[in-house]
């Protein structure tokens, strides 16, 4: 057995959430930079390179990257052969969460009631957790800030299992269309097939922390991957709305197996500032 004390998760995590608000993943900025370069549309390229400006900005300023410093998502993975000790494991991430909204100056964005009394909890939690069991003695965190005008756009939908991959391609492209520019495109669209209604939906959120330079290790959903990314951005959706080649950046998809009856798609997608940053304790 392996004992680590609570501080070192809260300290992990409050890193975690300034430096992915601070700075893109490398696989997300080179794809923003090749597609400057391939845009055709003129105005479509004047907004990449803004938002290359923008990101070169917040690098050089240290500051946020973009306003919307999201709500905080994490992603645990924890050895069974693990104790945490000291505070508990979720506390130790609310408080690493509240640290990293506080000392890095990002925006706090969560209200304590979501229907009836929307007050602000002035520390960005509770965080949402998803945690998974597994052997060994780390934790492996991932921290995946999630900002609403992207949030806003996502759907899921339970299709029959008659449904065939025209259809989940067809679902997945109106999707992108009905958002249009809301989500701050180029976007990065995750996609979950399989599991059940509310596991399809962590699916596509866990697809966004996948690096847009990886497709999935399936040859036939990798290539499902390229249809849909083709088809999205014939849209002429284009950066930030104004139209061009490139509404989305990539299109990363997540399954699992699911029942005989059913087949649920969800669409999760994520803004040009698809935030998200690991580290093992």
């Amino acid at each position: 057995m392996r004992i680590i004390n609570s501080d070192l998760i809260e300290k992990a995590v409050e890193k975690l959430f300034i430096e992915a608000n601070y700075v893109l993943p490398d696989s997300l900025s080179d794809c923003i930079d090749k597609a400057s370069e391939t845009e055709s549309s003129s105005v479509g390229k004047t907004v990449l390179n803004k938002l290359k400006d923008n990101m070169t900005a917040a690098s050089e300023f240290n500051v946020p990257v973009c306003q919307d410093t999201g709500m905080a998502v994490l992603f645990a993975e924890i050895g069974n052969q693990v104790i945490v000790e000291g505070k508990s494991f979720e506390d130790a991430v609310n408080e690493g969460v509240k640290n990293a909204y506080v000392n890095g100056y990002l925006r706090k964005s969560v209200v304590a009631d979501p229907l009836f009394n929307r007050t602000n909890t002035n520390y960005n939690t509770p965080a949402i957790i998803h945690t998974r069991i597994f052997e060994g003695n780390e934790i492996r965190l991932t921290a995946a800030p999630k900002g609403f005008g992207s949030e806003n756009m996502s759907a899921l939908k339970m299709f029959t299992p008659s449904a065939s991959a025209e259809d989940i391609i067809d679902f997945v492209v109106e999707t992108v269309k009905n958002a249009g520019g809301n989500p701050c495109p180029p976007i990065v669209v995750g996609v979950g097939i399989g599991g059940n209604f509310e596991y399809c939906a962590f699916l596509a959120k866990k697809a966004l922390t996948r690096d847009v330079d990886v497709r999935n290790v399936n040859p036939e959903y990798a290539q499902l991957e390229c249809e849909i990314l083709s088809r999205v951005n014939k849209l002429d959706i284009g950066p930030q709305g104004f139209g061009g080649d490139t509404t989305a950046l990539a299109v990363n998809i997540e399954t699992f197996p699911t029942h005989i009856a059913g087949l649920p798609c969800a669409v999760n997608i994520g803004c040009h500032v698809t935030r998200h940053k690991s580290c093992v304790i």
